[in-house]
């Protein structure tokens, strides 16, 4: 059912888009915003639910904003995020690049089921709820460490590809390793991984050779979960559907999907620390999205949100000024001194 004009937000009939920096996606020719829109929210259950009619007034405020690059799968809400997002085009006229995912639907989720059979069933599925007769770019999804070794499987994908079901496929990774390897085989596009302030292995030596080989670089996590925006205390209570909640110790999946794998009062003591050096009049999310931007190696960041209000605090990241090289500095001591014992050599 569409929306009619009371439900939807009064950005959504301006007449022209707000402009933002864009930045070129690895050898696609792309010029994608910098900050894009991470789906997964609007999916539903693992964020404690998400609004059908918000999540839409959402993804028109993320187009206002200038943002063009929006991240889903076929898993968020069972191919809901993929069919709003659909819906957005129908609603729109304004181009733009979707990424989606695949291989999560596998159960139990193995590499023997990186199959032709399986991935060709994905693609179909991802193609029917996005509406469209070719995938702008699918990733696989965060696939076991094998199947990068397994150079059958980027056979499988190249093949898709002169087929005309993708234009591009890339990878979604957990670990600094695994997008290493991925990188080696030359049709793989891109690489999504965590990358933040609680987060900087990627930075060491990953993006220097992304860099060298073009590939475009998908800074996911950006906010950690939501504890690098600054809203979240010791007594904050999230519903038991939410994978703050049951994914800490990685029940659900990869426990560094959930705050970046930091314990949940560490993250909050680091996040105090990081408070003191956000510059005036902008808050902790944005300067945790510029922090990201000020790598020339990202191609584009990919905050989730579920209201529109969200969306255009994180779109206004893009039109801050770079942060000098003494905070740059002092995010990494604080990396250093609280972060890094946790994090560093497991992802």
């Amino acid at each position: 059912m569409r929306l009619g004009p009371e439900e939807l937000s009064l950005s959504h009939f301006s007449a022209t888009l707000r402009p933002m920096k864009k930045r070129t996606f690895g050898r696609t020719c792309w010029q994608v915003s910098e900050v894009g829109f991470g789906a997964w929210g609007i999916g539903g259950t693992a964020w404690g639910g998400a609004n059908e009619a918000e999540s839409m007034a959402s993804l028109h405020a993320a187009l206002d904003s200038g943002t063009n690059f929006f991240d889903t799968a076929d898993v968020y809400g069972d191919g809901l995020s993929e069919r709003l997002i659909a819906r957005l085009r129908r609603e729109r006229t304004e181009s733009f690049y979707v990424a989606t995912k695949a291989g999560r639907r596998l159960s139990p989720h193995t590499a023997a089921g990186y199959s032709a059979f399986n991935l060709g069933g994905f693609i179909e599925r991802s193609l029917m709820n996005l509406q469209t007769d070719c995938l702008d770019l699918i990733q696989l999804h965060c696939p076991p460490s094998e199947v990068y070794y397994q150079p059958e499987v980027f056979d499988m994908l190249d093949r898709f590809v002169k087929e005309g079901k993708i234009r591009w496929y890339g990878v979604s990774v957990e670990k600094v390793e695994e997008a290493m390897k991925a990188i080696e085989y030359p049709g793989v596009q891109s690489v999504q991984i965590i990358f933040n302030a609680f987060r900087l292995r990627p930075a060491e030596l990953f993006f220097k050779e992304a860099q060298k080989r073009l590939v475009g670089v998908i800074a996911r996590v950006p906010l950690a979960s939501g504890m690098l925006s600054g809203k979240f205390a010791g007594t904050t209570e999230f519903p038991q559907a939410d994978h703050r909640h049951f994914n800490r110790d990685g029940a659900g999946f990869d426990r560094g999907e959930t705050f970046s794998g930091v314990d949940y009062q560490t993250g909050l003591a680091a996040v105090e620390r990081l408070r003191l050096l956000v510059p005036a009049g902008i808050t902790l999310a944005q300067f945790a999205l510029q922090w990201i931007l000020s790598f020339e190696a990202v191609s584009c960041v990919i905050p989730g949100a579920k209201r529109p209000e969200q969306v255009a605090e994180n779109a206004h990241a893009a039109d801050l000024p770079p942060l000098d090289a003494a905070t740059l500095e002092a995010v990494q001591q604080i990396y250093d001194a609280t972060i890094r014992p946790l994090v560093h050599q497991r992802w």
